[in-house]
């Protein structure tokens, strides 16, 4: 068994208890929002080369101790070693042991995509065995077909990708735009991450679905065309890769971008507009998908 303490703290002081907790002997810790779920609720959306905007006003630090821990010590030591005058409002709760790896398990269910497309997780049976079903685990890269944006791209290339495409999939974390390209009938995919374990993750998903998925990091040239391009990032990068992401659009080839908020349309619309057209496709759960290009018929280029 477990105690769970979930103290309250201001901005400015929260880093600083948490770290101190552990000091002070936490297991673990987490910093949440205190007013989430209220109007007053904010949330955050970190993006490469930007830094983070600092935690909430009124967050809610949780640590984890073992259950034979001395609190009254641990608490009055990590709030002073943290500049509290005295320890801060606390709650506990006690946290039975549990066999985690079927509890996470539990939280992951099949995802329908399309009536044509699931995710399924490799503990459970596919829902429609006459679908293409995608094998895929939570893990160490984006990608699981849960979030918003990867809904959306998954959705679009269900409706763009044509038997023999060429389809390039621009930071591809987990790979699973590029082996729903395939198994949708794409002939030569490439997956592009600049981080070396999405490649590995990568690399790992498509031996479990197998696929043929060709791989490669960012730092290395790329001057193919694709008829088909997919990019789930995030705005910023996003806008600064248009020049090499519209270029790689092959003569009557379709590209959609997410990962943008659907506040944030206009700036990548903008940053695109001297290289080709973007309109907003879809959007789902405050997250846009921005397309270009027009439905071909297959055999077509």
């Amino acid at each position: 068994m477990w105690i769970s303490v979930t103290l309250q703290a201001e901005a400015h002081k929260a880093e600083a208890l948490s770290e101190a907790l552990m000091d002070a002997g936490a297991l673990s810790i987490s910093i949440e929002d205190a007013d989430a779920g209220t109007d007053a609720e904010k949330p955050q959306f970190g993006e490469p080369g930007h830094h983070p905007v600092g935690l909430w006003d009124h967050s809610r630090v949780i640590a984890l101790f073992d259950a034979d821990a001395d609190l009254t010590v641990a608490l009055a030591r990590a709030a002073a070693d943290a500049g509290f005058d005295a320890v801060p409002p606390f709650t506990l709760e006690e946290i039975a042991e549990q066999n985690w790896v079927q509890l996470t398990q539990s939280q992951f269910e099949p995802i329908r995509v399309t009536d044509r497309m699931w995710i399924v997780p490799s503990w459970h049976a596919a829902p429609d065995p006459a679908a293409i079903n995608i094998e895929l685990d939570p893990g160490m890269a984006f990608g699981t077909g849960s979030h918003p944006t990867t809904r959306l791209c998954l959705e679009w290339l269900c409706d763009a990708v044509q038997p023999g495409d060429s389809v390039l999939d621009y930071g591809c974390g987990s790979g699973i735009l590029g082996i729903a390209a395939v198994r949708l009938g794409a002939g030569d995919v490439l997956g592009i991450d600049i981080d070396d374990k999405a490649l590995d993750a990568a690399r790992d998903n498509a031996g479990r679905n197998h696929v043929a998925l060709r791989l490669q990091h960012s730092r290395q040239p790329l001057d193919a065309r694709f008829d088909v391009v997919v990019a789930n990032i995030l705005t910023n990068p996003l806008c600064v890769l248009a020049p090499l992401l519209a270029a790689r659009v092959a003569p009557g080839g379709r590209i959609a971008l997410s990962g943008v908020l659907e506040t944030q349309t206009e700036q990548v619309i903008a940053a695109y507009a001297p290289f080709l057209p973007l309109r907003v496709g879809a959007v789902h759960e405050g997250w846009a998908r921005l397309e270009s290009g027009s439905p071909r018929q297959t055999g077509s280029q």
